[in-house]
This record gives C-alpha cells, structure tokens and sequence, in this order.
C-alpha cells in the first residue's frame, strides 16, 4: 500500500487504485447462513454512498461523534470507512446520550433512542435487506443508501491528526490507527494477499484490526464471520480451504 496513506480512507482509496476487483470483504452469518462478498470498488461504492448519507442527509461535520452500535459485520466496515472519509469520529459501544449521531442494529434500537441527533437503524439482514416496517423515530438505512451517489468528496478536509476512533475506552487520531494496523500486519506477517479469517467482534481493537484494518493496511483480505461458535470444525477447516485463507484469528 502507498506509505502516504494516513487515513483509513486513504488505505481504500489505494486499494482502488491497485486492484478494484479483487475480494475485500467476504462476510458470513454462520446464524443465517448468509455469505457475501465485496470486491474492493464494491466496497468502495458501499463506502461512497455511506459517507454521502452521513454528509448530506444526515448533516455530519468532521469532529462529530457517532456512537456505532452494530456487531462485527459487512456493514460496521462500510460504516467505519465511511466515518473516516467524512471525519467522523467513530465510537464503537458509544453511548448514544452523548453522541452526535447514532448508527444501531436491531438489537440495540432502545438504547439509541437517548441520541438527540440523528438516528439510522440497520436490519443487518441478509443482502442488505430493510426494515419490514421502519423503527419509529431512525431513518432505515437500506431504504436511505441505495439513491446516495457514487462518488465522495469531503465538503471540509480530514484532519488526520485529529481523534478518528475510539473503541475499548481509548481514542485513536486516523494516523495513530493506520499506524498501528500497519504494525498489527507486519506482526501478524500480512503482506498483499492476505486472507484473514476474523471471528473477533468489533468490540476491541484486536478484533477490529484482524477483521478490517491490518488486512486493509497491508494489501489483503478478510474473512470475517459471525456467530463462529456455531460452525463445526470441519465445516471451518473446508471454509479455510475453500477461501484460501491464509491467517486466521
């Protein structure tokens, strides 16, 4: 990846510009059964519109706090990506009471009605399914991201120094977390291409470096599955196999 990126956002971007086609993203639900698979211009897209949602609709500036309540998945990603293209701090488990906005699964639509901002709820289903019926009070976002359009630019700069992340109690600048992810790979041995196969949860840093950021940073991929527990041994030695994994965690 280009040694310039400072941004996670800058990291999707060169990605882009290497190889838009290959796999970034391959998400399985090993509750649902649901597998899907994001080339990097795909993913890419998903961000674009995201960030223009957050920029636009919603009204997001660079410096607000956006409390994330979604699990390890698919979508979290997209959101992340997309919090750092607008400048948007990204608060994993934050408390939606002193959030500026509030992104929330289904499971978590109670607490992210104490947000005074804007509220956007996600079904999490599978192929990126809406609502049956809006929660009252959220903008549902499979109906609100597919007329966004398809390519960003930030009304005001990020400012890479400035706070990006904060997950597990500790506040990460957008530098500080592509430097660490970039130090998280060469431990981890990750070079371009990569497969890692992540069963972490978002809740930590360890769990979203292994699912999206070191893979991100060094040029590879991710295999990142939900509900892991319930997948039997040699059901995921043939998904290490099948997708060629190369690292898991």
């Amino acid at each position: 990846m280009n040694a310039t990126d400072r941004t996670p956002a800058d990291l999707l971007r060169s990605a882009l510009a290497a190889d838009p086609g290959r796999p970034l993203v391959t998400f399985y639900d090993d509750a649902t059964g649901e597998r899907v698979e994001l080339s990097v211009a795909t993913f890419a897209n998903w961000v674009a519109k995201t960030a223009n949602l957050l920029q636009g609709d919603l009204g997001a500036e660079p410096g607000d706090r956006l409390a994330l309540l979604l699990p390890a998945h698919w979508q979290s990603a997209v959101w992340l990506l997309a919090c750092a293209s607008v400048g948007v701090v990204a608060e994993i488990g934050g408390d939606p009471a002193d959030a500026d906005l509030v992104v929330s699964g289904p499971d978590t639509l109670e607490e992210a009605r104490a947000c005074s901002g804007e509220r956007v709820a996600l079904a999490l289903r599978p192929l990126g399914g809406r609502f049956p019926q809006a929660p009252a009070g959220f903008a549902d976002y499979a109906v609100e991201v597919p007329g966004q359009g398809d390519r960003f630019a930030p009304f005001a700069p990020v400012d890479a120094d400035g706070p990006g992340l904060v997950v597990g109690g500790a506040e990460l600048s957008y530098t500080a977390l592509v430097e660490r992810a970039r130090e998280d790979a060469a431990e981890r041995g990750l070079g371009g291409g990569a497969r890692v196969l992540s069963g972490l949860g978002f809740d930590s840093w360890e769990g979203l470096s292994a699912g999206l950021y070191a893979p991100l940073a060094a040029g590879g991929s991710v295999v990142l599955c939900r509900n892991l527990d319930r997948l039997a041994p040699e059901a995921l030695a043939q998904r290490v196999e099948s997708e060629r994994v190369t690292h898991t965690v």
